[in-house]
């Protein structure tokens, strides 16, 4: 009974993937997966070997991951690194499946378990580059930042300001003081006669008067005597 439904799902999986699946015997064969990742001119591919033990299906399929030879590498997917990964994943579904042809939904099952590992890595890598950007940003936008004001930093802020209001007012009085001092100049003083005698001048302006008069005369007479 077991060979008659391996037989029948064979051929089931041969109308359904005529292209991908090749026999390697007559109780095993490859199937090659290729993954829907959007944007991929190349989506990663992967081979999937079947081996049917002389129970199946009531006895779980021999599974194996393969690279498909000559793929391209891919960045978010690599068959050796994610092949025990993936074929863990398909164990609560082969335990569900038993005593059933379960080929087709295993293939269905790998492939979609596939697809969001690759679509987790990328939303992470995504992920991982806005909050790169977002931290830039962030350092960018601390130039254009002030300090938080705080009852503290508001205390420092105004005693500081005291004091450079206080230096400010007592340079300024200082240069004030410094015009102030250059600019007076002391102006002459009107003396006395008495301080005039005193200091010795009053004979040197009688002289300087007298002489003056005797010059003004002289001029008188020739102007007289013409």
């Amino acid at each position: 009974m077991g060979r008659e439904e391996q037989v029948e799902e064979r051929e089931v999986l041969d109308s359904i993937f005529p292209d991908e699946i090749t026999d390697v015997s007559e109780t095993e064969y490859r199937i090659s997966i290729a993954l829907d990742v959007l944007g991929d001119e190349e989506p990663p591919t992967m081979l999937l070997q079947v081996r049917y033990p002389e129970a199946y299906p009531d006895e779980a399929p021999m599974l194996d991951l393969q690279s498909t030879p000559n793929a391209a590498p891919h960045e978010w997917f690599n068959v050796s690194q994610d092949k025990e990964r993936l074929l863990r994943g398909l164990e609560e579904t082969i335990q569900e499946n038993l005593g059933m042809a379960m080929v087709f939904t295993l293939v269905t099952t790998l492939k979609e378990a596939a697809e969001n590992l690759v679509e987790e890595r990328k939303q992470a890598k995504d992920k991982e580059h806005e909050e790169a950007v977002l931290a830039a940003e962030r350092e960018e936008n601390k130039k254009f930042q002030g300090t938080p004001v705080t009852p503290e930093t508001f205390l420092k802020w105004r005693a500081d300001f005291i004091k450079e209001m206080e230096e400010l007012r007592q340079k300024e009085d200082e240069e004030r003081l410094a015009e102030l001092k250059k600019a007076k100049v002391k102006e002459p003083v009107k003396l006395t006669g008495k301080q005039l005698w005193e200091r010795g001048l009053a004979g040197k302006v009688d002289d300087d008067d007298d002489e003056g008069g005797l010059i003004e005369s002289v001029e008188k007479l020739k102007v007289e005597a013409a």
